[in-house]
């Protein structure tokens, strides 16, 4: 079953910043990060990090668990599989309309 579209958009702009899809791809290891592991090699101050993690946490993209004084993300795989469901079954109406237009073109 696809995702509610209202929840589908939210994933979608979520993703649709650059800064957030480069930390997306860091936490695609499956390994939690810290802010620290996660600000490393980029010019973005930890807080501007942790605002993005903000919006890809609030999207259920990104989940923290704390450990100690830190906080760790990890990558939230579901959200990423419903938004593969959503694609598809856009792509399967597609195709299906694809379909119905060359049957009727070709009668």
């Amino acid at each position: 079953m696809s995702p509610h579209p209202h929840s589908a958009a939210t994933v979608f702009a979520a993703l649709g910043d650059p800064t957030r899809l480069a930390l997306v791809g860091k936490l695609s290891a499956g390994i939690p990060l810290s802010i620290a592991r996660l600000t490393e090699g980029c010019d973005l101050t930890r807080q501007a990090v942790t605002k993005h993690l903000r919006v890809l946490e609030s999207s259920g993209v990104v989940g923290r668990q704390r450990a100690g004084r830190e906080s760790l993300y990890r990558l939230e795989p579901h959200a990423i599989q419903e938004m593969r469901a959503y694609l598809d079954g856009v792509s399967r109406q597609w195709d299906e309309a694809l379909g119905r237009l060359k049957a009727f073109v070709e009668d």
